[in-house]
């Protein structure tokens, strides 16, 4: 795909362009996210160097610098987050969509062969575990459920 050309929601649905799209993005935002990073941690200390206004309580000076700076920190965080969305997107589109439909026609196949009584399909219990009567022996042989 060109650098002319826009995302669009078609590409994404290939898990090939998906990467791609993935990998553009992430190569776009981190330096933008290190560079928000470095100019917050920069002004931060420019703010605390300022110190305090005539008329100040003691520590408003730390305090109004905190404020000040505390949103170019939330930027450089929300930037990295939306990376961490983009991959949340692509693995939740991957379980949803592609893994989806195997998984439910695989069920259904199981479950077509229990129903035809094939003994392969019909899931037994761990070996090495010992059922109840193994463990009690013949105690429960006389009951009957609901009696």
């Amino acid at each position: 795909m060109s650098s002319a050309e826009k995302w669009t929601s078609d590409h994404l649905l290939s898990p090939a362009t998906r990467a791609i799209h993935l990998e553009q993005r992430r190569a776009q935002l981190l330096p933008l996210a290190d560079d928000l990073r470095r100019l917050a941690r920069e002004m931060d200390a420019e703010l605390k160097e300022m110190g305090a206004i005539e008329g100040d309580f003691p520590g408003q000076a730390k305090l109004r610098a905190w404020h000040v700076g505390k949103p170019l920190f939330k930027a450089a965080d929300d930037v990295e987050q939306v990376i961490s969305d983009l991959i949340a997107f692509n693995a939740r589109l991957q379980k949803a969509y592609e893994e989806l439909p195997q998984k439910r026609e695989a069920k259904r196949r199981r479950k077509e062969l229990a129903k035809s009584g094939q003994p392969e399909a019909i899931e037994s219990a761990p070996t090495g575990v010992p059922t109840q009567r193994d463990e009690f022996g013949d105690v429960f042989d006389g009951l009957r459920k609901g009696a």
